[in-house]
């Protein structure tokens, strides 16, 4: 199972959020496996399925545009502003995160 906000639940379903980035100290998604997308934690209710594609880390200040496209937003700027909001923080840690790339399937 992974958790998403209801906002990402259209750009999820519409492929144009094919990406996610998790603060986690190891990794929960393996290449391959298949992840029920869910906005509530305890829901038996999920959107989609997702196979994961990829999985790896990089630092959260690293990501590109073309990566903050794929994780729904116009630009790294933007990304970076809402992972902020969605994680509570203040500002923008430089920290290792745990991206994982995925597509929707049936």
């Amino acid at each position: 199972m992974m958790l998403f906000k209801p906002e990402h639940v259209e750009p999820i379903l519409v492929g144009t959020k094919t990406q996610t980035r998790r603060i986690w100290k190891k990794p929960r998604a393996k290449v391959g496996a298949i992840h029920l997308a869910k906005t509530k934690m305890l829901s038996k209710e999920f959107f989609a399925r997702l196979e994961v594609l990829d999985v790896y880390q990089e630092r959260l200040k690293d990501i590109s545009d073309e990566d903050a496209s794929a994780e729904g937003y116009h630009n790294a700027a933007a990304y970076r502003v809402a992972f902020c909001r969605i994680n509570h923080l203040e500002k923008v840690p430089d920290i290792m995160v745990y991206v994982v790339k995925f597509r929707v399937v049936a």
